[in-house]
């Protein structure tokens, strides 16, 4: 026998009303509880969304998506953009020091000490396009790094970037300098209450070699390059090290002669000498394919950085030549072409880390690629220029002085590098 709901409904809401609304009320109670139920667990899922930030990604750059509705809405679960690309935008917050706080800024990169009248240079924050990339925290980058040692191994831009790393730290404290070498150029500091260290290494090759210049960079003969030997500066510190981030370039463009199995193999510009001319990217290339290869044998379980040679900024010359670099504000991308000498550079530094990034791979080596040339291309307005040196038009305002247009003020774009370097250290899981 079945049950006639309509009939049975119809009398129970003509002779008891009020029993009728109280079904009503509880069917409706009813309906609500399920419709929240369900909101509940869709929200508990959307919250365990950040957890996929665990799970390793061949592509980092690319986004996972996952289909909540089951109507086509495809919401990002996971995102890791490419940091690298962006934009220089403009920004109301000051320096995170200056250069009356930080006592480690070098004169040559103390720019605001030194004169520079504009400071328009220190308002710009660099912004990758699809997510927001946080400065880095001082008291958390300290705390990460207790009881680690990190080495910056390369040339004076190294030198410079330590500088900026050591006075964003020193706001929660002080760096104390602990060792230097007879020319003040590899140092290192040591953060007590973490017992953390920082080093810069100077070596400009990363091989050995017998260098006859001064601290301005005037030679008095060529270079004397021995490409099959690593430089022990750094081989003999590199197992004790946690972090580091290599770096060269610039220096391989500079009159060389070459060395291989203890004999000379050729050189570089040297019409003087009877030698074959076998050009700076060919001992480049050779540099860099021993240093990964030293890298790659190592087994080191640290995170490794190679970080891309950077541009300079001169225009009408070079440093030896007149050359100046006078903009204020950053510019548009593409509108300061790299030099070509420099492009040779970067094309050799990216096929040999390529090689060298798959085979670290596979033995399970962290190697990361910094890659600042974009962010620092645009930024002409960032260097020393004329005030590397105190004052240089208070006598006379037509005074003719050599431009820095290679190095970075402090505080400057550099600073950026810093918060880079972070993100990539969190990212890697790696402290």
């Amino acid at each position: 026998m079945r049950l006639n709901w309509k009939s049975l409904w119809w009398s129970i809401h003509k002779h008891k009303p009020l029993l009728a609304k109280l079904i009503v009320l509880i069917l409706l109670f009813g309906l609500a509880f399920r419709f929240l139920s369900n909101k509940q667990s869709e929200i508990f899922d959307v919250a365990e969304i950040p957890h996929i930030e665990k799970v390793n990604t061949t592509k980092p750059e690319s986004l996972v998506s996952v289909d909540l509705l089951g109507h086509g809405d495809q919401i990002p679960k996971h995102e890791i953009c490419d940091i690298f690309t962006g934009d220089w935008v403009p920004s109301l917050v000051s320096p995170r020091y200056t250069n009356e706080s930080c006592n480690i800024i070098e004169s040559h990169q103390n720019c605001i000490k030194n004169g520079r009248p504009d400071t328009a240079y220190l308002y710009w924050r660099w912004n990758p396009r699809d997510c927001m990339l946080p400065q880095l925290d001082p008291v958390k980058f300290l705390k990460l790094m207790r009881n680690k040692k990190w080495a910056l191994i390369g040339d004076s831009i190294s030198r410079n970037h330590v500088q900026s790393l050591l006075c964003i730290l020193s706001k929660v404290e002080p760096a104390v300098e602990v060792y230097h070498d007879a020319d003040y150029r590899s140092k290192r500091w040591h953060f007590q209450s973490h017992n953390f260290t920082i080093s810069v290494i100077w070596s400009p090759f990363l091989v050995e070699a017998a260098i006859f210049e001064d601290y301005n960079g005037v030679s008095t003969s060529e270079i004397k390059l021995h490409l099959d030997k690593l430089d022990k500066t750094w081989t003999d510190q590199y197992e004790g090290l946690d972090y580091m981030i290599f770096s060269t370039g610039k220096w391989f463009i500079k009159t060389a002669i070459y060395h291989e199995n203890n004999a000379v193999l050729g050189c570089h510009y040297c019409p003087k000498r009877n030698l074959p001319e076998l050009g700076y990217d060919f001992a480049y290339r050779k540099v860099l394919h021993n240093v990964f290869k030293f890298i790659l044998e190592s087994n080191h379980k640290g995170m490794i950085f190679y970080r891309t040679t950077t541009p300079d900024h001169f225009e009408n010359g070079e440093w030896f030549s007149g050359g100046s670099c006078r903009r204020t504000a950053p510019v548009k991308e593409g509108e300061f072409k790299l030099n070509p000498l420099i492009k040779i550079i970067r094309d050799i530094e990216l096929e040999e880390f390529e090689k060298a990034a798959a085979q670290a791979s596979e033995k399970g080596l962290n190697l990361k690629l910094l890659d600042l040339m974009q962010l620092s291309l645009v930024r002409p307005d960032g260097h020393p220029g004329p005030y590397r040196h105190f004052y240089p038009f208070a006598k006379n305002k037509n005074a003719k002085v050599i431009y820095d247009c290679l190095h970075w003020c402090l505080p400057g774009p550099i600073d950026t590098w810093n918060d880079l370097i972070m993100e990539l250290v969190m990212r890697s899981g790696q402290n």
